[in-house]
């Protein structure tokens, strides 16, 4: 796949920025049973010990503060091009929602289907795998806007719950 040079990629960023800054849809549900591996699901359940259940984390039960990572769905449609791609950026949950420090505050808690999400503080930033994946022109892009949070956010499930793909995840 080629990947998108800064100039594409700038030329898209107005799009990201009219995200709904509330009731954006869930447009992809992705669990990551094992390394390298990806499952896409029409629904999932969240918990507050294990996550996504059945995804690798809460099999190695990790740092609850980056139990959850999710992604603007705008950002990973511009950056991976196809959609059968998005679920190689290795997030679990691809929203189309402002995801920016401004409307989502470390601590802001987000409901979806009966789960509610809290933001935690851990930046989410692109890293080597992102790179190799989209291209290093679209890691600097991610990472260059920190308080847009284009890679995405960190978060960890507060209270456990059913969710959906086409589940509108509110603010709290």
């Amino acid at each position: 796949m080629t990947h998108l040079t800064t100039e594409e990629l700038e030329a898209g960023l107005h799009l990201i920025q009219e995200s709904p800054a509330d009731g954006g849809a869930v447009e992809m549900i992705v669990r990551r049973p094992r390394v390298g591996e990806r499952e896409l699901l029409e629904q999932a359940d969240l918990d507050p010990t294990l996550g996504l259940v059945g995804d690798r984390w809460g099999a190695k039960i990790g740092n609850p503060e980056n139990q959850i990572n999710v992604m603007n769905a705008r950002v990973i449609a511009l950056v991976a091009g196809d959609r059968d791609r998005w679920s190689l950026a290795g997030d679990q949950l691809f929203v189309d929602l402002d995801l920016s420090e401004a409307n989502l505050p470390i601590g802001s808690r987000i409901a979806i289907g009966s789960a509610i999400l809290e933001v935690t503080a851990p930046p989410h930033t692109g890293c080597s795998k992102f790179a190799a994946r989209f291209g290093m022109e679209a890691r600097a892009f991610v990472n260059a806007r920190k308080h847009l949070r284009l890679r995405g956010i960190n978060a960890r499930v507060v209270q456990g719950g059913t969710i959906r793909v086409g589940d509108r995840a509110r603010k709290l």
